[in-house]
């Protein structure tokens, strides 16, 4: 008997085992303290674009933090974005809180948070930055653990977090917090703590002054995959990219199936583009794709394989990032993850471009993004 399918399942195995240890290792670690040393100011950059339902909510947590010295800039686009109102009645409710709006001109670039971010950083009063989306809620230590965390080590370049799904309440969105709890948090995790940087931008923290020293955001202007290549580039740049054990919470509208299935489409798009051997061998951390070769030397047992190891990668980080409320989403919903995982997978290679709100692009290699010319026009000019 040929010994590649107990290769093949061996792998699987292996990965997903150290995935999950590598998760629940960050969350059993505690926060850095360091009472003598006081924490260097910081400023937090919101790019913004519109006003979802919980955009309140979201930005309400960070004008509660407990850092003693901090300033929020709000950065928006046009004058009447629907976002502004919503940060006016913040910054009306806690007037002690540093905050300004700022509506700019936004700079030439193909990625539009990345616009927006170049936008508003000229802005900042501290050399510390911390970029957070606007869909992230997070606890009110949140700023003063990252800070910490960044001065923990003189190597230390850029710190980021793990985050988990939170509200939505549809399939797509239950779906969303499976795969973020449990393939996504692996797969930051394991890689980073190994030192090949893995970083989901839904939270950065570095030094501007070193970021500028690397080539700033104006490299990465038309680049889809921001935050993985700010990692590359502190990473490559020789500092130490770190997660901090914050779990942050993602908050999810309703999403649809649909929307579920084209927004993981879009992220396994990126991965094709950044990493395209590792994206090939994608179906390794897939228990479900391996079935039919752990079948062949454990027979019926290799569906009891099957299903502990996506207990082992869905549900144990859901109790470690999340606890043990809503336990019952990834047991339930697991292998259906995994039938849309490798759907998912198939469609990618003809994935080829990306839309912001009716905006177009091509996504090439390294998933740099270009405007499709028409030839016949080209010529004709």
């Amino acid at each position: 008997m040929s010994s590649l399918p107990f290769i093949l399942a061996s792998a699987t195995t292996g990965w997903i085992t150290l995935g999950t240890a590598a998760v629940l290792k960050l969350t059993r670690e505690k926060p850095v303290r360091a009472a003598d040393r006081p924490l260097a100011p910081v400023t937090v950059l919101k790019p913004l674009c519109g006003a979802d339902p919980s955009l309140r909510e979201n930005l309400e947590t960070f004008f509660v933090q407990d850092h003693p010295t901090y300033e929020l800039l709000f950065g928006v686009e046009r004058a009447d974005d629907a976002a502004i109102p919503v940060v006016e009645s913040l910054i009306a409710d806690y007037p002690l809180v540093r905050a300004r709006i700022i509506v700019h001109v936004p700079p030439r670039g193909e990625n539009p948070k990345v616009r927006n971010l170049r936008g508003i950083v000229g802005h900042a009063s501290f050399d510390l930055v911390l970029i957070s989306d606007s869909n992230v809620r997070a606890p009110r230590g949140y700023l003063s653990d990252a800070v910490r965390e960044l001065a923990a080590h003189p190597d230390n370049g850029l710190v980021t977090n793990l985050f988990v799904g939170a509200g939505g309440g549809t399939l797509g969105a239950d779906l969303e917090a499976v795969q973020l709890t449990g393939f996504c948090a692996s797969g930051a995790a394991l890689p980073t703590i190994v030192g090949d940087a893995a970083v989901i931008g839904k939270s950065m923290l570095f030094s501007r002054t070193t970021f500028e020293s690397l080539g700033g955001f104006a490299r990465v202007a038309d680049v889809l995959a921001e935050d993985y290549v700010i990692g590359k580039m502190f990473q490559h740049g020789g500092f130490r990219v770190v997660l901090a054990p914050t779990v942050l919470d993602n908050v999810l509208g309703a999403i649809t199936v649909r929307g579920f299935f084209d927004r993981q489409l879009r992220w396994s798009m990126l991965r094709a583009r950044l990493r395209p051997s590792t994206f090939l061998l994608e179906p390794l951390t897939s228990p479900l794709a391996m079935l039919p070769f752990a079948w062949t030397f454990m027979g019926a047992w290799a569906a009891l394989w099957m299903v502990a190891l996506l207990v082992v990668r869905d549900a144990l980080p859901w109790a470690a990032l999340k606890g043990l409320r809503g336990i019952h989403k990834p047991l339930a919903l697991s292998i259906v993850r995994e039938v849309f995982a490798l759907a998912i997978w198939v469609c990618t290679p003809f994935k080829r471009h990306a839309s912001w709100r009716g905006h177009k692009v091509r996504v090439g290699a390294g998933t740099m993004l270009f405007h499709e010319i028409d030839p016949a026009a080209v010529r004709g000019a």
